[in-house]
């Protein structure tokens, strides 16, 4: 039986302009989180907030961050749709791309955006993940003169000044 993405069924707004690409987010039941990034150990809900002048919504309902969202036209996806639940080790990102079941299309869901403007993995490096490695420097390729393209820090495990930067540039940076 496989494990799926928790919000895999979730469309993406055809108002977005900025789209943030994760790995995965199991329907596990360990897995507490509401929406996209509402780990506890995860700090974007505080990261994009702050990038517009707002508050922190880090430990925020659902409801106030899909208000922010649409709000600031941000939305999210992830590459997986579903791993091996009889493999499963770990949800680090180099165990699961090994058992992945079901890849998502994230070309698709960018032709289907008509107003993207910039779109951001949360992974800066590839070390230990080829095949993720391999579906983003594809997307990067063929999106590199339409979008504004990045590669970040992951919003996971601390929050300081220089990921908060760095997010800022991307979030509000020029675009192309």
């Amino acid at each position: 039986m496989p494990i799926k993405h928790k919000f895999y069924d979730r469309a993406i707004s055809p108002r977005t302009e900025t789209l943030i690409v994760g790995t995965f987010n199991p329907d596990a039941p360990n897995n507490s989180a509401d929406f996209f990034y509402s780990r506890k150990q995860n700090y974007l809900w505080r990261i994009l907030p702050i990038a517009f002048g707002e508050r922190s919504l880090k430990n925020s309902a659902k409801e106030a961050k899909m208000i922010f969202c649409e709000k600031y036209k941000i939305d999210f996806i992830d590459l997986i749709a579903e791993v091996s639940a009889d493999r499963l080790e770990d949800f680090k990102d180099e165990s699961l791309e090994r058992i992945v079941t079901k890849w998502r299309d994230i070309k698709e869901t960018i032709e289907k955006t008509p107003n993207l403007k910039r779109i951001a993995l949360t992974r800066k490096t590839f070390s230990g993940v080829p095949n993720i490695k391999a579906k983003w420097i594809e997307i990067e390729k063929r999106y590199k003169d339409r979008l504004y393209i990045a590669r970040l820090i992951t919003p996971a495990r601390i929050y300081d000044d220089n990921k908060q930067a760095e997010w800022n540039r991307f979030l509000k940076g020029a675009l192309k």
